[in-house]
Parts: C-alpha cells; sequence; structure tokens
C-alpha cells in the first residue's frame, strides 16, 4: 500500500496540516518541522511529484484555503487547524498564500479555473474587493475572521469575532485606567475592512467619553508584522510623544512596538501601555505579557470548515455566525499614576 500524507505525519510526528505545508512548499513552517519531515520523506521514498499528481487529480474534491498576509501570526494558528478539518472531512487542501495588499478574489476565481475545488476558505479579505468581483464566483465560500453579512451573497458565509465590539471594550479599558492620549496603530483602511470596522469600535468609545481623537495625529497605519509595528511606534512617537497608550490591532504589531519603546528608552507600562488583539500564544512568555483580546481560532477554524462542508454537500444558503471574544488582563497595561490610587 502506497504512503500516505496521513503516514508521514505518524511517523515525523506532526499533524498533518504541517505535513501538508511541507510538501507545498508553505514559508508558514519551521526550519525544524520541515527537516524532520523531509528525512521521513527522503527515508521512504515517498514521491513527491505522485502526491502532486494525485491532489490534482482530487481537485475535483478540494477545498482552497487563500491565506491573505504571510507575517499574521493569528492566521498561522488557524491555518493549521483548518487544514487538519478540511481533510478530516475528506477533502484536498489546497493553499494558497498571497501577500496581504494582492486581490484575494482574483486568485480564487483563477484557482476555480484551475483547479475546480468545491469550496473556497479565504482567511483575511477586502470586502470592498468582494463586492466588485464576487458575484463571478459560482461556488461555496467562506471568510474566515472576517463578516460577510453585508454582502449578501447567497454563497459566501462568514465566521468572525466581532470586531468592532472588540475594539470598543479594549479602547474602554485604557480610558478607564485614566488614559486619555491613545494612540491607534492598524492596518491600512482603504485596504482592510477589518481595520475599517476596529477602527469605528475604537471611536464609539471616545466619543461615549467626549475624548476627541485626531486620526492624522492619532492614527498609524502598519502591515501586520513586526518589524512595521516597530516601525510605526518609532514614527508615533516623534509625532505623539505625550502618547502614554497604545491600542495595536494585532498581536504581532503590539509586539514590534513594544520593541520601539524599549529601543527609545522607555518602558512598557510605565511609561506608556500596550493593548494588543488577538491573543496568539507567543504574548504568554513576553515580558510583561501583554494585555490583549483573544480570538477563539479553533472555534473559528471548526466553524468555518463544518458550514462550508454543510454548504457543499447540503446547498444551503449562506451562514453567518460570530463568536465571543475574551479579555486577557496582561501585564503591559496600567493605570496612570494620577489614578492608580482611585
Amino acid at each position: 500500500m502506497p504512503m500516505t500524507i496521513k503516514d508521514i505525519a505518524r511517523l515525523s510526528g506532526y499533524a498533518v496540516g504541517t505535513v501538508s505545508r511541507v510538501l507545498n512548499g508553505s514559508p508558514q513552517v519551521s526550519e525544524a518541522a520541515r527537516n524532520r519531515i523531509m528525512a521521513v520523506v527522503q527515508e521512504h521514498n515517498f514521491k513527491l511529484n505522485n502526491n502532486a499528481k494525485h491532489l490534482k487529480q482530487q481537485a475535483s474534491k478540494g477545498i482552497a484555503i487563500i491565506v491573505k498576509g504571510t507575517q499574521n501570526m493569528l492566521f498561522a494558528g488557524i491555518m493549521e487547524r483548518l487544514q487538519n478539518r478540511v481533510i478530516e472531512q475528506g477533502f484536498a487542501s489546497l493553499v494558497y498564500y498571497i501577500d496581504e495588499e494582492d486581490n484575494e478574489v482574483e486568485q480564487a476565481l483563477q484557482i476555480c479555473r484551475e483547479r475546480h475545488p468545491q469550496g473556497v476558505l479565504f482567511l483575511g479579505s477586502n470586502l470592498d474587493t468582494f463586492r466588485r468581483q464576487f458575484s463571478s464566483m459560482t461556488i461555496p465560500c467562506v471568510l474566515v475572521t472576517n463578516s460577510a453579512a453585508s454582502l449578501d451573497f447567497s454563497n459566501l458565509s462568514s465566521v468572525s469575532t466581532d470586531d468592532a465590539a472588540a475594539s470598543e471594550f479594549a479602547v474602554e479599558h485604557l480610558i478607564a485606567l485614566g488614559h486619555r492620549n491613545i494612540a491607534i496603530i492598524g492596518g491600512k483602511m482603504d485596504q482592510s475592512n477589518m481595520a475599517r470596522i476596529r477602527y469605528e469600535g475604537c471611536l464609539r468609545a471616545f466619543e461615549r467619553h467626549g475624548i476627541s481623537f485626531d486620526q492624522q495625529l492619532q492614527y498609524m497605519e502598519a502591515r501586520f508584522s513586526l518589524e512595521d509595528g516597530r516601525r510605526s511606534m518609532h514614527d508615533l512617537l516623534d509625532r505623539m510623544p505625550q502618547v502614554s497608550a497604545v491600542f495595536a490591532m494585532s498581536d504581532v504589531i503590539a509586539m514590534g512596538a513594544m520593541r520601539a519603546i524599549c529601543d527609545r528608552g522607555l518602558r512598557v507600562p510605565d511609561d506608556i501601555s500596550v493593548m494588543g488583539f488577538d491573543g496568539i500564544d507567543l504574548v504568554r512568555y513576553l515580558n510583561p505579557e501583554l494585555c490583549t483580546i483573544r480570538q477563539h481560532k479553533e472555534h473559528i477554524a471548526d466553524r468555518s470548515v463544518d458550514i462550508l462542508t454543510r454548504c457543499i454537500h447540503e446547498s444551503i444558503s449562506a451562514v453567518h455566525e460570530v463568536i465571543e471574544f475574551d479579555f486577557v488582563n496582561g501585564e503591559s497595561v496600567k493605570a496612570l499614576e494620577q489614578n492608580a490610587t482611585t
């Protein structure tokens, strides 16, 4: 009996999704995992070309997963779960990584022409792109981490966190601790619907407390990467030296911002408080531990695959689910000194 991907996973000690990413040349794999898996492949003379041929033959039973951005650590965790669940459901997992500024709908249309998958999972998305072009898609699709409820396409479902409410909660927490000079580092709002929604949630908190917010001064655009978080924080400190707290729209951006604060000889949270968003596992090991909004990535991934496979098998109309978020009260945020005793 020929060796399968599941056999490689069992022998290497890694998940099926990780093995699949190695065989597909994905960058989202550690060097240790890649070396171990490839050692098993070579030891058992597993034929990569035959595997690729098998995937092509199985494309009609495949689900395409389009990942927008290569440095989003939340996506890496969700991606692992998505691949495993797709394979468990009896589908081939067809994974495509694109830049966070690329057009994911055009990519999906090209995949449909070439591989004919039965469904598509979009991890990261720009709703404006879907409004303009998604009507050409005819197979079931799911937006993962972004809501498609406002688009009204019968074949486009979604599973997401309430980004506006979560961001509003984050800013409310900073305000409750006495912070007024609050800055935000987030995505490009002309390209990221998620960034726009989170920004709107932040504004609701400011408006409720009668705090003015100058977007030109207090909002810094950044890609969702460590380096852009660091760069944006440096720019922010030059522009707004009086800042006392920062809300970063992802933990990755927050970690980069914390590095920049340290670069300037300042301390988190004694000089500047930093609040993140996502709740990736890594933040529990930071010093100080990051205060953040945690998304339930396993639940999001599970429900996304469950909904897509049900749409494929039962031809049901679009489903839109909102998953609850959690607040993780880490060490990177503190009250201003004048409010510490109140």
